[in-house]
């Protein structure tokens, strides 16, 4: 087990998804990014709430490109930040791509702002350095940097810096993974980004079929009609560690949230589809079962979705996204 310590403007209102796409695309761009502040409709078709409330929640504030450390373009998130009196709790999202590829302003992390929109909570979608970029450690680099940041602004954009949590999926699951058993890890931290007063940690992750074990992922799909590769040279895991897998372990082997558990760790929902053909199931499957040996049953919750492939509707569905937000609102409110 490796050792760590523990921290002791307003638009008219328009259907949602077509109004944030196209708010997104006038505000995107690539290199020299501009930090934009626009109000938008939080309303969707068929919201998530039944509230009196809901009419004063109408409009939220995104605040786009915002940079949390300096070295990288990467290094920048949109702040979603719902009307009315804060603090507000809030849900890092993490995009997934196979560390090298993937946006912050994606379809799935707007759709996933949204509903934490919907239910009163602030979101931050964060970038971070891609595998051709940067090796690994960058991308946990930067998750932390950004919570840091994050939680040294709390004050200023209406945040409450005690309950951060965080979401990610595939690629993006992995590091909402490690920020939820590495609190205090120093070699995952790189302070030297920014704000290395303030804690990295975050007391709740929901992990959407991320990457575990990489050194095992080529052995649990033999035998299925599912496409290996992760050993060779030229897999996303080994360009993200910069070398074929089983060149480098020890590499690898910070890479897994497995090997960073302890009791103080974060909550955590794990959800996985049982035809994944991209991650192992049982990847999910034992970072659940190694969690729960050490945090407790009671703060973690395996969910394996029937059918489901790597992401995908079976994810996005209104009764999935309920599932997502209950457990939020178990441990950020």
């Amino acid at each position: 087990m490796i050792k760590r310590k523990s921290w002791t403007k307003k638009i008219p209102l328009v259907p949602i998804y077509a109004c944030l796409s196209a708010i997104l695309f006038l505000f995107s761009g690539c290199g020299n990014l501009e930090i934009s502040e626009v109000l938008f409709p939080i309303s969707t078709p068929e919201p998530l709430e039944d509230s009196a409330a809901a009419d004063e929640k109408k409009y939220a504030t995104i605040t786009e490109n915002l940079p949390y450390a300096t070295i990288s373009d990467a290094q920048t998130l949109d702040l979603y930040v719902p009307a009315g009196e804060g603090p507000f709790p809030l849900v890092i999202i993490i995009h997934g791509g196979g560390f090298m590829s993937g946006d912050k302003a994606g379809s799935n992390e707007r759709a996933r702002a949204q509903f934490l929109l919907n239910e009163g909570y602030a979101a931050a979608s964060i970038n971070y350095r891609l595998s051709d970029e940067s090796i690994y450690p960058a991308q946990i680099h930067d998750a932390k940097t950004a919570v840091r940041f994050l939680r040294a602004n709390a004050e200023k954009y209406s945040l409450d810096p005690v309950h951060f949590g965080a979401w990610g999926a595939s690629a993006g699951g992995t590091i909402a993974a490690l920020l939820g058993t590495t609190c205090g890890v120093a070699e995952l931290e790189d302070a030297e980004l920014g704000n290395a007063e303030q804690s990295s940690c975050v007391i709740a992750v929901v992990d959407w079929f991320g990457l575990v074990d990489f050194l095992k992922m080529e052995e649990q799909f033999d035998g299925t009609d599912c496409l290996g590769g992760f050993n060779n040279a030229d897999s996303a895991e080994s360009l993200l560690v910069g070398a074929p897998l089983q060149t480098v372990p020890e590499l690898v082997a910070k890479t897994n949230p497995i090997n960073y558990i302890s009791a103080d760790d974060a909550a955590f929902f794990i959800q996985h589809g049982s035809n994944d053909c991209r991650v192992p199931p049982v990847q999910s499957q034992r970072l659940a079962e190694a969690l729960t040996d050490v945090i407790g049953g009671e703060k973690v919750i395996y969910d394996q979705i029937d059918g489901a492939g790597h992401g995908g509707q079976p994810f996005r569905t209104d009764e999935n996204f309920h599932k997502v937000i209950s457990f939020f609102d178990s441990y950020l409110k």
